[in-house]
């Protein structure tokens, strides 16, 4: 088996995975696309703009942010999902951690499961062995209520390296074949502990496995003078994936699609790589 021979996650260019929050508490666009049309509008445009893939979540992963329920969070994400792909979308991620969301949604055509938790619950890798999807497996301590309590590495890029190492065997073991790693940019690090890992970003490609990067918007820039609000954060954004980029990143999720398509635009050429 040859995971990165027919892998989503693989192309001649960086990737971008646009983010589509139908959540109202979520820490940057909450509540901004909470009505199905409006929703589906926006993920269509982040197509157009440029994105391979458009990540569908319901339920915000903030740090703080309190659970939602399974057919609550399905009442957001399902309709947008069949709207997406109804609209002509190719490629459809669903950003959750309960296998059943992930179920309907694979169901309904979406054929990415970005899992935050890592894929640790048996039953949602056994959900997207099942139906052939293609996995994010996210590096998170604790939850997202918890993980930002005082987080503490030894060596954070060795840590998250060798628990995403555990995650990714995991999910080859039940049958997944399309894997992608995520260090976690924001999940339960501070914000040292993220730029190291943008810095060292290349010492995840020893794990054979297509490396995601998600630093839109976060808060870690914040530590930054003039990015403390999150809508002020694009151009640190644009920094970090091209950085991400420049080391070998797969795919980038973002928000702002258009403007980090024209910045990867010239790593890809620098890199050797025409859009």
């Amino acid at each position: 088996m040859n995971p990165a021979a027919s892998s989503l996650f693989r192309a001649p260019h960086t990737m971008l995975m646009g983010i589509l929050n139908v959540t109202p508490d979520s820490f940057s666009d909450g509540g901004s696309f909470l009505h199905r049309e409006q929703a589906i509008a926006h993920g269509l445009r982040l197509t157009e703009e440029g994105a391979d893939m458009v990540d569908v979540g319901g339920e915000s992963t903030r740090p703080g942010s309190d659970p939602v329920s399974e057919a609550e969070e399905l009442s957001r994400v399902l309709p947008v999902v069949e709207g997406l792909l109804a609209g002509g979308v190719k490629l459809v991620s669903v950003d959750t951690m309960k296998p059943g969301v992930a179920a309907r949604c694979l169901q309904a055509g979406a054929r990415i499961v970005n899992d935050v938790t890592g894929m640790r619950n048996p039953e949602m890798r056994a959900v997207a062995a099942m139906h052939g999807a293609s996995v994010v497996v996210m590096h998170m301590r604790g939850t997202p209520k918890t993980m930002q309590r005082n987080p503490v590495y030894v060596d954070v890029v060795h840590a998250v390296r060798d628990e995403l190492r555990a995650m990714l065997a995991e999910a080859r073991a039940a049958g997944i074949e399309d894997v992608a790693i995520d260090p976690g940019i924001g999940f339960g690090k501070t914000a040292a502990h993220n730029f190291e890992l943008l810095a060292r970003l290349g010492e995840f490609h020893e794990l054979g496995a297509p490396v995601l990067v998600g630093p839109s918007r976060k808060s870690f820039l914040a530590s930054l003078p003039g990015l403390e609000v999150p809508q002020r954060r694009l151009e640190g954004t644009i920094a970090a994936c091209v950085l991400s980029a420049m080391q070998g990143a797969a795919v980038v999720r973002v928000h702002d699609v258009a403007e980090c398509k024209r910045a990867l635009r010239v790593a890809d050429t620098v890199k050797g790589v025409t859009r």
